[in-house]
Parts: C-alpha cells; sequence; structure tokens
C-alpha cells in the first residue's frame, strides 16, 4: 500500500503519463516479429489470460539496464480491451563477471518468494525467461517523464524504500544492513554514485573512440 510520504507519485503519474491510450498506440506502431522461437511463443501461449488467444509478438527497447538481452512482448486483444505480455532473457549479475565468479547461478526466483511486499501475480520465472505483464499502471517511472516541479529526491527516497523491501527478505539482515550504515559517513551513497557516474562515462567514452 501506498504511503502517504510516497502518495505524490501516485498523483505524478496517473495522468498523461499514464495515458492507456498512448500507451497502447507505441505497441500498436512496433513491427510484428517474423520468427519466434518455438520455445518462447510456447510460454507468451501459456501467459495469456486464457486458451486460444490469438496473439501477435514484437520487439521493443525500455530503459538501458537490459539492453542486449532478448526480449519478446506479446500484444493481444483480450475481450475488448488491449493486453499485453513480456517474456525477457534472465542473465547473472554483472558483478558476478566483475568479480570474476564462476557462480553463474541466478537468484530472482529466490528474491521473488523473500521479496517483503505485495508480489505482482503476474510475474514469473520459467528457466532463464522472466515473464511479466505490460500495462500503463505497471511500468517503469523515467525521471524526465515528471512533471516540473516535482522533487527528485522524493523518487529517489520511494525507489530505495522499494529497494529496502528486497533486502529485508533475507533473514537477518536488517541488523547487518543498519550496521553498515552506520560505519559509513553522510554522503558516502553520493560519492558512490558520482564515482560511478565517472566510470561508466570513461567506459563509454573508450567505447566511442574504438567504434
Amino acid at each position: 500500500m501506498l504511503s502517504e510520504k510516497h502518495a505524490w507519485l501516485r498523483e505524478a503519474v496517473t495522468g498523461r503519463l499514464r495515458d492507456p491510450v498512448l500507451f497502447w498506440q507505441k505497441f500498436a506502431a512496433l513491427p510484428s516479429l517474423k520468427k519466434v522461437p518455438p520455445s518462447i511463443a510456447t510460454l507468451l501461449k501459456k501467459a495469456m489470460p486464457e486458451p486460444g488467444l490469438d496473439f501477435r509478438v514484437v520487439h521493443r527497447q525500455a530503459g538501458l539496464g537490459s539492453l542486449g538481452r532478448q526480449r519478446f512482448t506479446a500484444i493481444a486483444d483480450w475481450r475488448g480491451g488491449d493486453i499485453a505480455r513480456e517474456a525477457k532473457a534472465l542473465v547473472p549479475s554483472a558483478c558476478v563477471w566483475a568479480a570474476g565468479r564462476r557462480d553463474q547461478r541466478i537468484y530472482y526466483q529466490q528474491i521473488l518468494q523473500q521479496i517483503v511486499r505485495a508480489r505482482d501475480p503476474f510475474m514469473a520465472m520459467r528457466g532463464k525467461w522472466i515473464l511479466r505483464r505490460l500495462a500503463p499502471y505497471c511500468s517503469r517511472i523515467e525521471l524526465q517523464q515528471l512533471p516540473p516541479g516535482h522533487d527528485i529526491e522524493k523518487l529517489a527516497h520511494a525507489m530505495g524504500h522499494e529497494l529496502a523491501n528486497v533486502h529485508l527478505g533475507t533473514r537477518g539482515a536488517a541488523p547487518r544492513i543498519q550496521k553498515d550504515l552506520k560505519q559509513r559517513g553522510p554522503k558516502w551513497l553520493q560519492h558512490a554514485t558520482d564515482a560511478m557516474t565517472e566510470a561508466t562515462l570513461k567506459d563509454w567514452n573508450d567505447w566511442r573512440k574504438g567504434t
């Protein structure tokens, strides 16, 4: 349930940002894929709300964190309304690669089972694929889409609140997290963000020079 502290988010994003007409127009403009792996077609078929529902599959690009991953989106008309189900490939965390670890396990299902919040009944893992519903009121909030005058720090606080819910899914984690936070300086997150931004821009510039 959305707290009063974060209720402004609801008011900020339930207008034009979540306009169903605009949302589905973007999907309607996407061309249908000519070839869909049979296994993916089966996953999407089973994700439909009822058997035998006709749908078409498109490719969409969303955000920056999943660039390069395979993504298949099924669009259908169900009882007079548009619906969409997406299958997205899961890969191990980038920190596994960065640390040179060999552990390739994916903990997504474990996180879903232990997370401390209301679960999305439409989200599920099938092998190394995640299935989820796409709809105007269950999509990400982009910073550049927020109306003028809204405090970005409030959005960051709401995001941190949700991230804390994920960490609380690990039994006994809360005291250890609080102890760690007390040992850090008041601006540790800002400093880490600045360092990450600098490293990311350097990687990007190096990539541009090499292309």
